[in-house]
């Protein structure tokens, strides 16, 4: 079968080596097009851009491809010719993540005036450490086989830390990992369980990403893969899997709208990522489609960029719920800007007590129960159609990332029994239940 490269680069191409990565040709900046050869660097020599990875993949009959994607396994690994992993991979000891729920959200669709039939919900808590970090750890973790580390980290602010946890566990490697010192405790308890090291760092996620980009260049961090920083580009490709299966279980279609949550915007940039390489393919329909940002009004750089009509995003002090979002300076924030900005969609913001309200809603017409990130991102898109940003006739799908389990806190307060009855009928009666 014939092979196309997906990624368009300017550079010089570079030698792929000994390393086993599958359909992927190298490293190329985000911003000027050089090439690298694989390897764990994140940052271009010549313009100290973002790295992601190119490609090698099967082209030809897009109908051939199809079938073989859909004769795989239902996890990521179904996608393994389009993602930068060996032919092997589904052999080793993973997780196996994906191949979550598409849920077609009638009665939430009711309630906000969407057409019957056209909203969606990507529920991504169906993930092995229930939320979509297990996709992009996924990734890393067979970069970081391929480069021989035995240290598996990351700097995280909740769900990551327990992803990477489980993948090391599973996979037989040591994990170390570090957190704000103030996170939720269903998050720290997750997250620590897998008996891996878990370490808070005492400050907000930036201060923690900082740390460990620190670590990575002293003797101490040697042979540590930290799946965000020195294998980002091989981590960031996971995200990519959302729009595969998401346009994969809408029958090969593209969706209109697709409203997502942005914490370092990298989830949102793959997406589009992903669903540029399936049209380039020819495994979906080349059409229109719109992408929408969702933030907390309590940590909103993006947001506030896109409505003043920046292309900087200025970083902010994060003060807000939703810890995983709260991102204050978001590496990918620019590349949303412009991803947004091209398709016709938007960033916008909500606050903590919409959030809330958001994750209630999801709860009670749906039946799922969503973590503050993904009540963000379904209050956005509330607001959105209720100012007519998105259209109500147009399928849109809401990527909903984690469990709500995760961030009880959240709805506690807010959140209970509706009554205390003694165990008798006349004392049900009296409570207004019968």
């Amino acid at each position: 079968m014939a092979v196309q490269t997906v990624a368009t680069t300017n550079g010089s191409a570079g030698s792929t080596g000994s390393v086993d990565l599958g359909p992927a040709s190298g490293l190329s900046c985000r911003e000027c097009g050089e090439r690298f050869d694989l390897g764990p660097i994140f940052a271009c020599e010549v313009c100290f851009g973002p790295l992601e990875v190119a490609y090698d993949v099967p082209s030809g009959d897009p109908e051939a491809l199809r079938e073989r994607i859909e004769s795989g396994p239902e996890n990521i690994w179904r996608y393994a010719p389009l993602l930068p992993v060996p032919a092997d991979v589904a052999d080793k000891p993973n997780l196996n993540p994906g191949w979550t729920k598409l849920v077609q959200a009638d009665n939430l669709a009711r309630e906000l005036g969407v057409e019957a039939g056209k909203l969606f919900v990507k529920d991504d808590s169906g993930n092995p450490t229930h939320s979509f970090k297990d996709r992009v750890v996924a990734q890393a973790l067979e970069a970081a086989r391929a480069f021989g580390y035995t240290t598996l980290s990351c700097s995280s602010t909740g769900n990551l830390a327990g992803a990477v946890g489980a993948a090391a566990a599973r996979a037989g490697l040591r994990s170390c990992v570090f957190i704000p010192h103030d996170l939720e405790q269903g998050k720290v308890v997750m997250a620590a369980v897998y008996g891996g090291e878990l370490v808070g760092i005492e400050g907000n996620y930036d201060d923690v990403n900082r740390f460990c980009s620190e670590l990575i260049g002293d003797p101490a961090g040697e042979g540590w893969g930290f799946v965000n920083v020195n294998l980002r580009p091989y981590y960031a490709e996971g995200s990519k899997t959302l729009a595969y299966e998401i346009c994969e279980q809408l029958g090969w279609r593209l969706p209109d709208q697709i409203v997502i949550p942005i914490a370092s915007g990298s989830q949102l940039t793959k997406i589009d990522k992903g669903l540029q390489e399936l049209i380039k393919l020819g495994l979906v329909e080349d059409k229109p489609y719109k992408i929408f940002g969702a933030q907390a009004e309590g940590c909103s750089p993006v947001s506030v960029a896109f409505k003043a009509g920046h292309d900087v995003v200025k970083p902010q002090k994060p003060d807000t719920i939703a810890k995983s979002l709260a991102i204050g300076n978001p590496a990918d924030g620019p590349y949303v800007l412009d991803i947004c900005r091209r398709t016709g969609g938007a960033v916008e913001d909500v606050t903590d007590e919409q959030i809330v309200d958001a994750i209630k809603l999801l709860a009670r017409t749906e039946g799922i129960f969503t973590e503050t990130a993904g009540g963000t991102t379904l209050g956005v898109a509330k607001k959105l159609i209720e100012a007519g940003a998105i259209d109500p006739s147009l399928t849109t799908v809401v990527v909903n990332t984690g469990d709500g389990l995760k961030t009880l806190d959240a709805v506690a307060p807010t959140t209970g029994m509706t009554a205390v009855i003694r165990p008798n009928l006349d004392s049900f009666r009296e409570a207004g239940l019968a």
